[in-house]
């Protein structure tokens, strides 16, 4: 999304939701009025008026919020991170999330996936091993899938060695049952973190303190939470102690300030901060600018590998990752300028329209 502001400066902001694009679409022609001739130097009071009722608008509203920042970087010709505050740091400790890239999907398949990560600058990644597996599978369907997708975790561990960052994304594919045989079988290959095991909802909560109850106990963090949205979306969570670890996500937590305060938020309730952020290269580049001025610890989420789109879409290239650390662009604004022609192009051919759905691709 571009937004242009008097004096023909324009900022940038990402809306991805794979699978609910033509929603994101939909949300931005009902709410443009909202945004057309708005305040662009009162980011607060824009804030307050967008909508955020669904996750589409959420989309929309937070990559407005990405591009107002993006823009007051610009007419003052500093990185979006000063404009936000005090800068605290000047690079971001990041981890691969090569899930999309591995499309061999056997154990090796993966272990290659993750032994070119590292290769390629990162020294932690993540996995989603547990294709096909369902909440509602039975006991002996369920046994099947975790063993496969244990074989794939092996394989992994012993392609990375034993002193790299290894996390586990489940994408919400475990009941409670199934979450409590999957952290057993994994507890072996000592993984950082498991991520979203079973569904979000309030109703799971009492479920989610059981689970991470069981992960700590294994040597295990728990982490999720990627799909909330504002500061409230997170507070029964963070009140009722369900995570050691939480993913806001910059397209659709609120956009930069409201990010800001989710982090303040956490760190009330000594909860690590590792923003979700498996896709596009401005969304990547607006929350690079937002971890540096985060005072509790970061670990950032990055896709690795998925297509060349990732550096094409953009006319300032980010940094490549070296040695697990990402740079944090200190051009004006959020540092990435939008190839709108790429983007168009791709828009002609119904490129976004093939994306997979977020459950099965992030």
């Amino acid at each position: 999304m571009s937004l242009r502001a008097k004096g023909e400066i324009t900022g940038v902001g990402e809306a991805t939701l794979n699978g609910q694009d033509a929603e994101v679409v939909a949300a931005a022609k009902k709410h443009q009025g909202l945004v057309l001739g708005a305040d662009a130097s009162s980011p607060d009071t824009l804030f307050q008026t967008l909508p955020f009722s669904t996750l589409p608008e959420a989309a929309f509203s937070s990559a407005v919020m990405q591009a107002i920042w993006d823009i007051a970087g610009r007419k003052t010709g500093k990185p979006t991170s000063a404009i936000l505050g005090e800068p605290l740091r000047t690079r971001i400790p990041v981890y691969a999330n090569i899930n999309r890239r591995t499309l061999d999907r056997t154990p090796d398949g993966f272990a290659t996936s993750a032994s070119d990560a590292i290769s390629a600058g990162f020294s932690a990644v993540k996995i989603a091993p547990f294709d096909g597996l369902d909440p509602e599978n039975s006991k002996l369907e369920a046994a099947k899938f975790i063993d496969e997708g244990v074989a794939r975790v092996d394989a992994v561990r012993r392609a990375i060695g034993s002193d790299t960052k290894l996390m586990v994304d489940c994408h919400w594919r475990l009941n409670e049952m199934s979450a409590q045989c999957a952290m057993a079988e994994l507890a072996q290959f000592a993984p950082h973190w498991i991520e979203c095991p079973v569904d979000e909802t309030v109703d799971n909560i009492p479920t989610l303190l059981k689970l991470r109850s069981a992960a700590n106990s294994h040597g295990i963090r728990l982490a999720g939470c990627e799909t909330m949205i504002k500061c409230e979306g997170f507070k029964p969570y963070l009140a009722a102690g369900a995570y050691d670890v939480m993913m806001p996500d910059i397209q659709y937590a609120g956009g930069p300030c409201e990010m800001l305060r989710i982090a303040e938020l956490f760190d009330l309730f000594s909860v690590e901060f590792s923003p979700h952020n498996p896709t596009g290269p401005i969304a990547h580049a607006a929350v690079l600018q937002i971890c540096a001025n985060v005072s509790n610890d970061v670990f950032l989420e990055t896709q690795f590998d998925e297509s060349p789109l990732f550096d094409e879409l953009v006319s300032r290239a980010i940094e490549p990752i070296s040695n697990g650390w990402a740079l944090v662009p200190q051009t004006p604004g959020i540092g990435v300028e939008l190839n709108q022609t790429l983007a168009n192009e791709l828009n002609k051919t119904g490129y976004w329209s093939s994306e997979k759905s977020d459950r099965e691709s992030t």
